[in-house]
């Protein structure tokens, strides 16, 4: 993806929300959003099923990520009126949102304040609400040191990243390697589908491009996804649809199912020894693609 070709919208509070989009441009819209780290680079060239499914993808950096103006001290709902505002400007009637991983909260956030035309949205493999603070003791070491970190010692979080964006910048193929030999903490269906050389690829320019402007704002988000989120999954006001691997150990599996409990306009669809990277499977993508477009089944 060429830097020039990037698409921004600007906000009535003169910050830039950058945007990609892929698929069906004049198909149904969903509105992706990345998860942590992450950017709007969801793929190298375009989404085939997307496409072929008549959606249209508009996937966004958040805030302080990719190509989007930092915006100090901002909250889940925040990100709702951004949302709300860039659908606007868009010219979007109906739409639904969809979040991947850390992206999740933030689609909740939207069906909780339920921005003019939104339809539905999809959590997929979405992190949960933390208990006091702390993440799950079933989430991967990994995951939970860079919460951990995040509040304690930023510091040290911040030289792991650091060290990453210069690994990725002055040895980039070294850097991939890692990408595709270092996911042994991971379910073996994950390691299965990370390890393709395309995937590497795109997770990639995915990455490098989520620390275009640095650490900062991964170690901000580490912290205010540990925060309380100033809403419940029961309190959404829009059909909501979960989608999520049983053997996730990144987004705990037990976790979203004991949250679902309590969620009565939450739809939930698992997949059996299914991991953390679901929406890189095709036929899960497709029915997650479908579900929004054509409703509850």
């Amino acid at each position: 993806m060429k830097e020039d070709s990037v698409k921004t919208l600007l906000l009535s509070d003169g910050r830039l929300l950058a945007y990609e989009e892929y698929g069906d441009l004049q198909g149904y819209p969903v509105l992706l959003f990345h998860g942590t780290p992450g950017s709007r680079i969801y793929s190298i060239e375009d989404d085939p099923k997307a496409t072929e499914l008549g959606i249209r993808l508009i996937a966004f950096d958040r805030p302080g990520f990719g190509a989007s103006d930092p915006k100090p001290d901002r909250t889940l709902l925040d990100w709702a009126k951004d949302i709300n505002e860039a659908a606007q400007m868009l010219g979007l009637k109906e739409f639904s949102v969809l979040g991947v991983s850390g992206g999740g909260p933030y689609a909740a956030a939207c069906g909780y304040v339920a921005p003019q035309g939104l339809k539905s949205v999809a959590l997929v493999a979405s992190s949960m609400p933390f208990q006091n603070g702390k993440a799950p003791s079933s989430m991967v070491l990994v995951n939970r040191l860079a919460f951990f970190l995040s509040r304690k010692a930023p510091w040290l979080l911040r030289y792991i990243i650091n060290t990453q964006i210069k690994m990725m910048d002055k040895n980039p193929e070294g850097f991939k390697k890692s990408l595709s030999k270092g996911n042994k903490h991971l379910p073996e269906w994950d390691r299965a589908l990370l390890e393709k050389a395309e995937d590497v690829e795109v997770t990639f320019r995915h990455m490098r491009e989520a620390y275009r402007q640095g650490s900062e704002e991964t170690i901000r988000e580490c912290v205010l996804l540990s925060q309380s989120w100033n809403f419940s999954l029961k309190s959404l006001k829009v059909p909501t649809y979960v989608f999520h691997g049983e053997a996730d150990n990144m987004a705990p599996f037990e976790v979203v199912q004991k949250e679902m409990a309590n969620a009565p306009n939450c739809q939930f669809f698992s997949y059996k020894k299914a991991g953390h990277f679901i929406s890189d499977d095709e036929e899960i993508w497709q029915e997650v693609l479908l579900t929004l477009r054509d409703g509850k089944k």
